[in-house]
């Protein structure tokens, strides 16, 4: 199983892949700048908790590997790290002003896609679903009919063997119903 990480009201797994470059695409993220550019871009996701996975300073593009929490998006990540890093390198090194007009160090725009499930396990995954549909719909309706003795009480959450989050108390599904969307 994946580790999931948790917040306040969510549990969330978000890896994101992403590439951005300086403006024009000069070489210019080697040596001094370089090697300050990647502390001020640690530095930065250190403070609004974004973890660096993998990543590397080439000397004209950035990749990286990143997970952060749902509850920043990925154009707001960006923007932070774009925009705080150019202030910073025009701050240590003013020279770089010349070349750029505007205090412009970054190229607009990125490439990102999310790193997680590939598409075929997530098809398989949709697909499932429509055959387990029926049996969740009777469990639901008979669970309404049984009473609201229960209602408003929140049930402890275990992990199944597939991953999926299901009250302690449930029981799991006959073998030849339960479905998995994870490899």
């Amino acid at each position: 199983m994946k580790e999931f990480k948790t917040i306040t009201h969510a549990v969330y797994e978000c890896k994101y892949h992403i590439v951005w470059c300086p403006k024009y695409r000069f070489r210019i993220l080697k040596g001094e700048v370089g090697r300050y550019m990647r502390g001020i871009i640690k530095e930065l996701c250190a403070w609004k908790q974004i973890e660096i996975i993998s990543g590397t300073v080439q000397y004209d593009h950035i990749h990286m590997v990143i997970s952060f929490p749902p509850k920043y998006s990925v154009a707001e990540v960006m923007g932070y790290v774009k925009g705080k890093s150019a202030i910073r390198i025009f701050e240590r090194c003013p020279d770089l002003k010349k070349r750029y007009c505007g205090r412009h160090f970054w190229a607009k725009g990125y490439c990102v896609s999310t790193v997680g499930l590939d598409e075929e396990a997530i098809k398989a995954c949709v697909k499932n679903q429509q055959q387990i549909e029926p049996v969740r719909k009777k469990h639901i309706s008979e669970k309404a009919h049984a009473g609201s003795a229960g209602m408003g009480k929140s049930q402890p959450l275990s992990v199944t063997q597939n991953g999926f989050f299901m009250a302690k108390d449930r029981k799991t599904p006959p073998k030849g119903q339960n479905v998995s969307c994870r490899r």
